[in-house]
């Protein structure tokens, strides 16, 4: 065999063995993908927000009048019985100091005072002296009247001036009380208050009770000092009186209604709680999220339809994970939300015949962020695939990965 015809073998095998190998290469090949066969089961459609318990009714301790508040003892937490546990002690509030202008006012009055009382008891003295010369005077004639010694009109006359002097006395009797009282009242505005607080301990406290059964949820003051009227010391309720609540976007809300069944879960117990949507609040505010955006939300009431054994460790303000179930259904066909696609207008999976994916039109129904009702174009059994992504097609190979 001659050189040429070896070259032309060697060069013709090799170029056969390029032509194979790409030919290789191009062949298609089945694409790995994620298969389900689809079977029957149940489904729950449900709104899931966060959630907050709240004390149904909480009771606020606060004080009645201005006064000096002691420290307060009770700690949160501290069991309380209605009208009878003392939550705090409430003592009249000391006087203010004095500037030097308004202390010698005040001396001067008391000054006053005293001389006005001076005088009412000289008042007194001398209306007494006058009844009693009156009095005197009256026996006189009262005797000379029974020997006809005076006349009916003399006797009626000293009658007369006794009682005139009688009231008199009275009167000066009453306006010395008077001065005595404006003295003591004079003397009470100098009291200073390094006295008054040596006599603290004497003073009487009025005790401030809690309201209801319960406990202590808080104390917002707990130091001693003076208060004004209405400002609040503690807050009391009932941890057995509890519910749940759930701000939902508004556009949820409007999917809720009272006697939804609700699973509260993420408490920190080991099985979720069951509830039921008390009412959903007519009122909507506006929230901003963690991202920023202005969000109108609308308040739900859950109550819990458990024991409050099951829910005993919940107290006011605590964090839970609420799903208010809107659908829940047995016995149907479900797949993945990620097995369908949008054809057209319509909905679509691949199913797989013979190791080739087929595009099918379903029938969905009811879905949650999870799972999708199927209500035709599948029976139970048919094998989709999971996870289509952009490299399957209609007619492709495909094998399980």
């Amino acid at each position: 065999m001659s050189i040429f015809v070896r070259r032309v073998i060697i060069w013709g095998l090799l170029v056969l063995a390029a032509t194979l190998g790409i030919a290789y290469a191009m062949w298609p090949r089945p694409v790995p993908v994620d298969l389900m066969a689809i079977e029957r089961g149940s489904l729950t459609v449900s709104i899931d927000e966060e959630g907050e318990t709240r004390i149904r009714e909480v009771y606020e301790v606060n004080t009645p009048v201005t006064g000096r508040v002691l420290r307060v003892e009770r700690e949160a937490g501290d069991e309380v019985v209605a009208d009878f546990t003392v939550i705090a002690q409430l003592q009249p509030i000391d006087p203010e100091f004095l500037d030097l202008r308004t202390e010698a006012e005040m001396r001067a009055s008391l000054e006053a005072s005293r001389a006005g009382r001076d005088l009412a008891e000289a008042a007194v003295s001398r209306a007494r002296a006058e009844l009693s010369f009156a009095e005197t005077d009256l026996e006189r004639i009262r005797q000379l009247a029974n020997t006809e010694t005076v006349s009916q009109r003399r006797l009626d006359e000293a009658r007369l001036a006794h009682d005139t002097k009688k009231a008199e006395l009275a009167t000066a009797e009453a306006t010395l009380n008077i001065r005595i009282h404006e003295l003591e009242r004079a003397e009470t505005q100098l009291i200073s208050p390094v006295e008054l607080i040596r006599q603290r301990d004497s003073c009487a406290c009025i005790p401030l009770y809690a309201p209801v059964n319960g406990k202590v949820l808080r104390i917002l003051k707990k130091s001693e000092g003076v208060l004004p009227a209405g400002t609040v010391i503690a807050e009391v309720g009932d941890p057995r009186d509890l519910e749940i609540i759930v701000d939902l976007l508004s556009a949820d809300a409007v999917r809720v209604e009272p006697g939804l069944r609700v699973l509260i879960d993420e408490w920190g117990g080991d099985a979720p709680l069951n509830g039921r949507v008390k009412r959903v609040e007519p009122f909507g505010f506006t929230k901003v999220s963690a991202l920023g955006i202005e969000e109108q939300r609308v308040n739900v009431v859950v109550q819990l339809t458990d024991s409050v054994d099951a829910y005993g460790k919940l107290a006011h303000g605590f964090r839970v994970e609420a799903a208010i179930v809107l659908w829940e259904g047995d016995d149907i066909l479900t797949l993945p939300l990620t097995a369908l696609f949008r054809s057209g207008d319509d909905w679509a999976v691949f199913v797989v015949e013979d190791g080739v994916a087929v595009r099918r039109t379903v029938q969905r129904g009811h879905a949650n962020g999870l799972e999708v009702e199927i209500v035709g174009g599948l029976s139970e059994g048919d094998t989709v695939v999971v996870h289509p992504g952009n490299r399957v097609d209609d007619g492709m190979a495909v094998v399980a990965r």
